[in-house]
């Protein structure tokens, strides 16, 4: 019980690092939210299909998702909330 709650205790940052993806991981992100199929991101990047599927496992983990729809989901809402802000910073200017 002792090891849980200083687990607990510390900030997701210490457990888990940054919850922004990687470079890498936006660009497989963004094919996986095009309707790509994990062979196919694998050729684009040029990689292997099994590499792609590490990294869809370490991007679910880090944005606390569970397959590739929540993933495009996730994507697209923050394709436009970009858009949103570039918009504003557009009107304020």
């Amino acid at each position: 019980m002792h090891f849980s709650s200083q687990v607990a205790a510390m900030p997701a940052t210490g457990l888990y690092g940054t919850r922004t993806p990687s470079p890498r991981q936006r660009q497989v992100i963004e094919l996986v939210a095009q309707g790509l199929k994990n062979s196919e991101v694998a050729d684009l990047i040029g990689t292997t299909e099994h590499v792609v599927k590490n990294h869809l496992r370490h991007i679910y983990d880090k944005l606390g998702l569970w397959n590739r729809v929540e993933l495009a989901l996730w994507y697209e809402a923050r394709r436009h909330e970009a858009a949103a802000y570039e918009q504003n910073k557009v009107a304020e200017a």
